[in-house]
């Protein structure tokens, strides 16, 4: 492999894909279609449907690899992560190598560069290929349009950070604004809700989209069941949310 190009999709809508995003895939050999078990096969059913909808090169090869899962015997968390991202440069690499392809697409929910680990992944193959990164529709966009909101407040910062960071750390500080990325649900619990207002949404764009706004107070508690109803239908969530808080709180 020469050329990998890593693809943004959003969550997985075909209106998320810019028209770069065509042509890079359709210039591609080969496009690796990664499967993370019968759980999530939906996750690579969008990937196949986006292929079907958007591929038009004959000579364009769909290449199915399973990823690996994470070690649990590695106690912390980065080792963890660390060991898992060198396990999937080698799945990729021996997935690639019986087809020699020279370009390389990869289509990567959300985008590549924002709380993603395909960047990091990339740069652990060898030889080391040319990485292009074809921007899409961020998670983030597709929240405020779904919601119709402004990301930030008149003059005001915004924090991205994960649910991870926020569960263990909370509201981060000098920020009125924080969207959370990764939640593995309800990580918004940690928070004092008073005079909090959530934006929330899962599978954004697509034709199970779920949306809830409000008081975080009277929010959340419809947040979690919609997730949970959500995952056990699907196997999987794909969800954001932003947070306010209103002039005078906290």
């Amino acid at each position: 492999m020469q050329h990998l190009t890593l693809i943004g999709i959003g969550t997985g809508s075909p209106d998320h894909v810019t028209r770069g995003a065509i042509r890079a895939l359709n210039a591609a050999d080969a496009v690796l279609i990664p499967r993370k078990g019968a759980g999530k096969a939906d996750l690579a059913d969008l990937r196949r449907d986006l292929c079907a909808r958007l591929l038009n090169n004959p000579a364009t090869r769909l290449i199915e690899i399973d990823l690996p899962a994470r070690d649990p015997a590695i106690p912390d968390y980065r080792e963890r992560v660390e060991a898992w991202h060198d396990a999937i440069a080698a799945t990729w690499t021996a997935a690639l190598a019986p087809h020699a392809p020279s370009r390389v697409a990869l289509l990567v929910w959300g985008d590549p560069s924002l709380y993603d680990s395909t960047l990091r992944i990339a740069a652990r193959l060898r030889p080391a290929p040319r990485v292009e990164v074809i921007p899409g529709i961020t998670a983030l966009q597709a929240l405020t349009a779904a919601h119709a909101i402004s990301l930030n407040a008149l003059a005001g910062p915004v924090t991205v950070t994960t649910g991870r960071r926020l569960r263990d750390h909370g509201w981060p500080p000098a920020t009125d604004r924080v969207a959370v990325l990764l939640d593995e649900g309800g990580a918004f619990g940690a928070l004092d809700p008073a005079g909090v207002t959530i934006w929330w949404g899962a599978m954004l764009g697509l034709p199970q989209q779920v949306l809830e706004a409000g008081p975080l107070a009277e929010a959340g508690p419809r947040i979690l069941s919609a997730r949970a109803a959500l995952r056990a239908a699907h196997g999987w969530v794909m969800d954001i949310y932003l947070l306010a808080k209103d002039e005078g709180a906290g």
